[in-house]
């Protein structure tokens, strides 16, 4: 039983190799590039819209609302990256039912780089936000000393966000592996549906945590409050 798709290996050319990691999460890219372009190549602005198009606005706004409440901020900037997440991970946790399939989130290597995006996202964002020294100053609060505990908060709270998706998909896939072996029926489709909403569960957990960590790096909320001005009004966004 391979533990990792990084230990299935397709081709080596010298010190380069093409493993299966690398293989499922390009097809896994392509796939979702292909369904974006099939679901906008065609966008109504009617009042008759196509399924395609339903499941995306459904998708898009339940995701603004999940960023909104998240971070208490416009959630339009923080779309694009958040959503990005949400979908790669979905995405390559839902294909493991297919046969063969190998999710690349089983791989440690992958995690770890989607935890590197919000690693480097987090301070891009709020540097945006509130500049260069109103960034670095949450490091000295609430005083100089805590700046080392400061930071090696932010760099195990990026191994945490890798290592946790790494082990939830790694343990589910050999669950489902060594209940194939040993009860080759029913029993492993009841788990294997539970994987697929574990994979949901992982996916949504990833995302919304990179929100937080981003939301705590901008704090643009509750400096205003200090200020005594509003902060960006709640809106609901709804579907139609």
């Amino acid at each position: 039983m391979q533990i990792s798709p990084d230990h299935i290996v397709y081709a080596r050319w010298g010190p380069l190799t093409l493993n299966a990691t690398l293989v499922f999460t390009w097809l896994v890219m392509a796939l979702l590039v292909l369904a974006a372009w099939l679901v906008t190549r065609r966008l109504s602005a009617g009042p008759v819209l196509s399924r395609g198009q339903n499941l995306l606005e459904v998708l898009v706004l339940g995701l603004l609302n999940q960023i909104q409440e998240a971070s208490q901020q416009d959630p339009r900037r923080y779309l694009p990256f958040v959503g990005t997440l949400f979908l790669f991970i979905a995405a390559s946790n839902l294909l493991s039912v297919v046969p063969g399939f190998q999710p690349p989130t089983g791989s440690l290597s992958t995690t770890a780089g989607l935890a590197l995006c919000v690693f480097v996202a987090v301070p891009v964002y709020g540097i945006a936000q509130r500049g260069v020294k109103g960034y670095l100053k949450q490091y000295l609060q609430p005083s100089a000393i805590m700046l080392p505990f400061n930071i090696i908060g932010e760099l195990s709270r990026t191994l945490a966000l890798a290592v946790r998706l790494f082990g939830n998909v790694m343990s589910g896939g050999m669950i489902v592996g060594i209940l194939l072996s040993v009860v080759p029926l029913f029993f492993p489709i009841v788990m294997q549906a539970l994987g697929l909403l574990t994979g949901l569960i992982q996916a949504y957990i990833f995302a919304i945590l990179a929100m937080v960590y981003i939301a705590s790096a901008t704090r643009v909320h509750e400096e205003r409050q200090r200020k005594g001005e509003d902060i960006y009004p709640k809106e609901t966004y709804r579907h139609g």
